[in-house]
């Protein structure tokens, strides 16, 4: 097996030169790198990663802690992280902390156990002991899609302290679904909320209520329930709600899972979209637009967030000292037609349509407005 010391002799150079080439550590001149690269490929030489990680006290690791197996959003997400940590010749470990904060701490002391050079993590709900732990341990730390800091009367109490963090704007996104079903002449609107404590949550009841303020509807706290960001307990709040003697003409699910709970809930009563009521929904993926009808949505930029957060982890690795920061990525409103409106033309499946375009008449006999106020 070709040692450091072949591939200087080849290259004619020497191995302090050849170690600060393939690790990066001092700048080297062009053709010279170059050489260095040839003899590489030429002899096969594989460095040993091992070892370099003795002398530079990094192992070129970063550890993932996000609940993908559980929770098939985060996928597109690991793709983003691990397509940018290849190409910045980082290897990924993974871990799955299943959204349960016991399990998370463990997990995350494993990654650390094995030398990761920092962490990428989406925090549970209740992310207190390992907050701590990182915080104590000094762990260069990027927390992604759901943050710390307050977000509002519902957000957290733990403050961001040293951790970069890396999300979605949550508020605004959900607002302009709230807005988009009052416009069409909706004054009950119910919303399937996640998983209390998280983040997203909070910042999507918030979006909510805005929109709500903004439509000039007042807040029905009966209309706000939570399905614990996944399809059971989607389906179980959907049926409350449902149930409910002034039942929403509207729903908004707050992710993608809930909204085929809700979705399994309609069709248990019977109900069509958006024929009986009208659905949009917080988060797309891959099968929204096979529904019938197409479901219009809140499009995240999964990848993105994915790949930002390695990036700026590496620049946590770079700068340990500087400041660290808050990095939300815009949604992307995608226009479809389970909200009521006609089904859009291709050119504009995007663009949300003209406030008043298919906007519902208001109630002309008693009987309506007991369904539709």
């Amino acid at each position: 097996m070709p040692t450091m010391a072949d591939v200087a002799r080849s290259a004619g150079v020497s191995v302090a030169t050849v170690s600060h080439v393939l690790n990066g550590t001092r700048p080297v001149l062009p053709h010279t790198r170059q050489a260095v690269l040839d003899a590489v490929d030429a002899l096969g030489y594989t460095p040993n990663s091992l070892a370099r990680s003795l002398v530079t006290s990094r192992t070129r690791s970063i550890g993932l802690a996000v609940s993908a197996i559980s929770n098939p959003y985060f996928t597109e997400i690991l793709q983003g992280v691990e397509a940018a940590a290849l190409e910045a010749g980082y290897s990924l470990l993974i871990a799955d902390p299943h959204d349960d904060p016991e399990h998370e701490l463990k997990v995350v002391q494993l990654l650390h156990e094995r030398r990761v050079d920092g962490m990428i993590v989406a925090p549970s709900a209740e992310p207190g002991d390992l907050v701590a732990y990182l915080r104590r341990q000094s762990v260069p730390t990027v927390l992604l899609d759901r943050v710390l800091g307050p977000t509002g009367p519902e957000g957290y109490l733990l403050d961001q302290g040293p951790f970069d963090q890396v999300c979605a704007e949550n508020s605004g996104p959900m607002a302009e679904l709230v807005t988009h079903l009052a416009a069409l002449g909706h004054r009950r609107i119910g919303l399937v909320a996640g998983l209390p404590g998280l983040s997203t949550t909070s910042e999507r009841i918030a979006g909510y209520r805005q929109g709500l303020a903004t439509a000039g509807l007042a807040l029905d706290e009966e209309l706000v329930v939570s399905g614990s960001s996944e399809s059971t307990g989607a389906e179980r709040a959907t049926a409350a709600l449902l149930s409910l003697p002034g039942a929403p003409t509207a729903l908004v699910t707050a992710n993608n899972a809930m909204t085929i709970g809700a979705l399994r809930a309609l069709r248990g009563r019977g109900l069509s979209v958006p024929g009986d009521i009208a659905l949009c929904c917080f988060d797309d993926f891959a099968w929204a637009d096979l529904f019938a009808p197409r479901l219009t949505a809140i499009a995240q930029p999964s990848r993105e967030m994915g790949a930002r957060a390695v990036r700026v982890l590496l620049d946590r690795l770079a700068a340990p000292d500087r400041a660290p920061g808050t990095v939300r990525l815009p949604c992307a409103f995608v226009h479809r037609a389970s909200c009521g409106c006609p089904e859009p033309r291709p050119g504009d499946a995007e663009a949300p349509p003209p406030a008043d375009a298919g906007r519902r008449t208001e109630p002309t006999s008693q009987s309506e407005k007991g369904t539709t106020s």
